[in-house]
């Protein structure tokens, strides 16, 4: 296949979708696999950390196995991307699978908490390389007009990740044992460099210009800063403590701190003209509070139906399923319509409007909710995410230069990436605090006791309580989880407004219109690709 040259061009045929060679087919595979990857990672290693803290100990580290290698993550997308844009997308996407399978490989090998935790970091230096890359890489390889109908794909992949996650962490554990939760990421990412390696063919770049890196420390230490404020807020440490406020500061500090650089570096890590596309600006919004209200709905659900509707833990993916089950056959329609039209605008606000909807539609849950009931809310939702995840990513690559490719794709990621630490950490905030308030007065000091530690007990705790305690604290579960999605619901207005103000460009790979607004409407790129 390597002798096969491909143009795929962003000027298609009138009304009339390309058709994508088998090589083309086959990227896209391995694409998926790493993300997938980088997806499935999180949700594995969570379902297997009883039985790691059993062996290795370190129970009071044990939130870093996930923070460290969250921050390594939210730090490394931006500079994976910029790396992309400058020497080229094949050689570092192929870099960001090897680090990840080192990192996965000497995860599988630690023999205490410390070294689990530092090569987890290690893991989530190269996962920030692999989403970026797979969305940078898709917006190499197809147009704007083309990339509609690839959307289901991904979304059903996040399904998959979702959903089957914590059922295939369970069972692994079970029977390989806690490490190969990690080496299973080794077979799947073999898999991944063979493919790519053997029919990726991309242009080599190669830029004469160096690596901002001040930029790369002043963007690292921001990002680094403002990940640990809303993962420690509350939990580790209080949000008026002096910790948090000295990390607010450095982290703001730094971020004023890198603008200004960027403003002066010969090769910027983040090229601030990107942000003077209305339609890019809004998308990096619109992803922010997307991931601020998926995330925060993913992590109350299942605690609301296993708490109050009693639903086993052990498959807890499957609770989402309704969620997730909407936004992958909306984001298929959304795609296929995308595709075949060449329309975009109308999804983002019915996206917003059914956001809205089902985030107050969640908030009336209370003790005498049904499954069914809280399905259909969960389906309202997961339908408007569908109309938003892989649209927010199509429009903001439709909205900048193929050589910003890389940075848009990185910077949409880490927007969305940033969005969801804020959405855990401050629906978390309110829902504890709700959860707390509830029990003490239900059931008086005895509620404030059992809730004094933290507020999401699990299913061991909660069988142990009373029988009056434990019908308060569904009652408490209730009115938390309704705190925590009003405020979605009203974040998510933002979504809808922000919406409104998208200028429908039309997309490259399909009949161009002149269009007056030169930086939304970014020059059609022509690249020979596979």
């Amino acid at each position: 296949m390597a002798d096969t040259q491909t143009a795929v061009t962003a000027q298609g045929a009138p009304g009339k979708p390309e058709k994508q060679p088998k090589s083309v087919r086959v990227v896209l595979l391995a694409l998926m696999i790493a993300m997938m990857l980088a997806m499935l990672d999180n949700m594995i290693v969570g379902t297997a950390m009883p039985t790691i803290v059993g062996e290795l100990g370190g129970l009071e580290h044990l939130s870093w196995v996930v923070t460290g290698y969250t921050l390594a993550t939210a730090a490394a997308t931006p500079i994976w991307g910029k790396l992309g844009d400058m020497y080229g997308r094949k050689a570092t996407f192929l870099t960001s699978i090897v680090i990840f399978l080192i990192g996965s490989a000497l995860s599988g090998m630690a023999q205490n908490m410390g070294q689990l935790i530092g090569f987890r970091a290690v893991q989530g230096l190269g996962a920030g390389g692999l989403m970026v890359g797979v969305m940078a890489i898709i917006g190499d390889l197809i147009p704007p007009r083309e990339r509609g109908k690839y959307q289901g794909m991904m979304a059903g992949v996040m399904a998959l990740a979702m959903i089957g996650g914590p059922l295939v962490g369970g069972t692994i554990t079970d029977n390989w044992g806690w490490r190969w939760s990690f080496y299973i990421n080794l077979p799947l990412g073999a898999v991944a460099l063979a493919l790519v390696s053997a029919v990726l063919h991309l242009p080599k770049k190669r830029s004469k210009a160096g690596i901002d890196y001040l930029g790369v420390v002043l963007l690292t230490v921001g990002i680094t800063s403002i990940v640990l404020v809303t993962t420690w807020g509350g939990t580790e440490y209080a949000w008026t403590s002096a910790r948090i406020m000295e990390l607010i500061g450095i982290g703001v500090a730094s971020l004023i701190g890198f603008v200004f650089w960027q403003t002066k570096a010969a090769e910027p890590v983040v090229p601030l003209h990107i942000f003077r596309s209305r339609n890019f600006t809004l998308m990096s919004l619109i992803g922010f509070i997307t991931g601020f209200v998926m995330f925060g709905a993913t992590l109350f659900l299942p605690l609301y139906q296993q708490s109050v509707q009693g639903a086993s833990a052990t498959n807890s993916g499957l609770l989402l399923l309704p969620m997730l089950g909407a936004m992958l056959v909306t984001s298929m329609i959304a795609g296929r319509v995308t595709t075949n039209s060449g329309r975009y605008k109308v999804f983002p606000i019915v996206g917003g409007v059914l956001m809205i909807v089902g985030l107050y539609l969640l908030s009336l849950m209370d003790t005498g909710t049904t499954r069914l009931t809280s399905g259909l809310y969960m389906a309202v939702l997961g339908a408007g995410m569908g109309c938003l995840m892989q649209i927010t990513m199509l429009v903001a690559q439709n909205s900048v230069e193929m050589k910003d490719m890389g940075v848009a794709s990185s910077s949409t990621t880490l927007f969305r990436t940033l969005g969801s630490s804020f959405g855990v950490a401050i629906m978390g905030a309110l829902f504890n605090h709700r959860v707390q308030d509830v029990m003490a007065e239900r059931a008086g000091a005895l509620g404030k006791g059992i809730t004094e530690k933290s507020a999401q007990l699990d299913a061991a705790s909660l069988a142990k309580l009373p029988a009056a305690a434990r019908e308060a604290y569904q009652h408490a579960v209730s009115a938390g989880t309704h705190s925590a999605f009003l405020l979605g619901a009203v974040i998510a207005v933002l979504v809808l407004i922000a919406s409104l103000f998208v200028k429908e460009v039309p997309l490259k790979g399909g009949p161009q219109k002149p269009s007056s607004d030169s930086a939304d409407a970014a020059p059609a790129p022509v690249i020979e690709a596979v």
